[in-house]
């Protein structure tokens, strides 16, 4: 049978897992990069977004971080005393669990603890987000912001988006040229987006980030670290350890 001349969809963002080559160098460089430093930082990443994240490394350009799985770079650092390459390295490893990196730097720990607890960017929430807030878009003529700032102060929604409001489930309607929901003097009730403590699912998501809210941060937390000159290990976040 002849081969189908039909156009094939090719999905040219596809992500192609990790191989067994990609953890083995993963491995050898954190393995190769611990006698150059003189202290390793286990950090955990609340809220994870990569154009954040490079301004982290370009801060710390004269620093190296490591993101990947973490039974690899555990691994790496040593489980016990006879895996480990440098004295008590090991004692890092309960703490490198979760979404966690290492930061292996020659900057002083507390130097860098104050930079990275500084940071606090606000962001959109993805799927699988916890709402911080309740969210409600008031009935009426419907604003850019969904009642965040006084109308006086904020603008009507462009007609354009009425179709993908009412696409998800927000009862809207055109009321000459103006994006309405319920009645026009707003003496019904409002659209509930979400609920604070729920878990925000992807229509919800797009809902906000339409009307501009965030309620998402990234946010970086240290946890351990441990010096080379002492072969100790400093706590600091006491919770972090599994």
């Amino acid at each position: 049978m002849p081969k189908s001349k039909r156009s094939k969809v090719v999905h040219l963002t596809q992500v192609s897992k990790k191989t067994r080559e990609d953890k083995n160098r993963l491995f050898e460089n954190v393995r190769d990069a611990v006698p150059e430093y003189q202290h390793i930082v286990v950090f955990a990443v609340e809220n994870m977004r990569n154009t954040y994240l490079k301004d982290v490394r370009k801060e710390l350009s004269d620093s190296r971080i490591f993101l990947g799985k973490t039974t690899v770079m555990s691994r790496a650092l040593g489980r016990t005393p006879e895996e480990e390459t440098a004295e008590n390295l090991h004692k890092l490893n309960p703490y490198v669990t979760g979404g966690v990196g290492l930061l292996m730097t020659n900057r002083q720990p507390s130097e860098v603890i104050e930079y990275l607890s500084s940071l606090s960017e606000a962001d959109f929430a993805r799927a699988g987000t916890v709402a911080t807030r309740d969210f409600i878009i008031p009935s009426g003529p419907v604003y850019s912001t969904g009642g965040e700032i006084p109308a006086e102060h904020d603008v009507p929604m462009g007609h354009t988006i009425e179709p993908e409001l009412r696409k998800l489930n927000v009862p809207t309607r055109m009321v000459k040229g103006k994006v309405v929901l319920g009645e026009e003097d707003g003496s019904s009730e409002g659209y509930r987006v979400c609920k604070e403590g729920e878990v925000l699912d992807s229509r919800q998501t797009r809902l906000l980030k339409l009307f501009s809210v965030c309620m998402s941060d990234f946010t970086i937390k240290v946890r351990a670290y441990w010096t080379a000159a002492t072969g100790e290990v400093t706590v600091v976040d006491a919770d972090a350890e599994s």
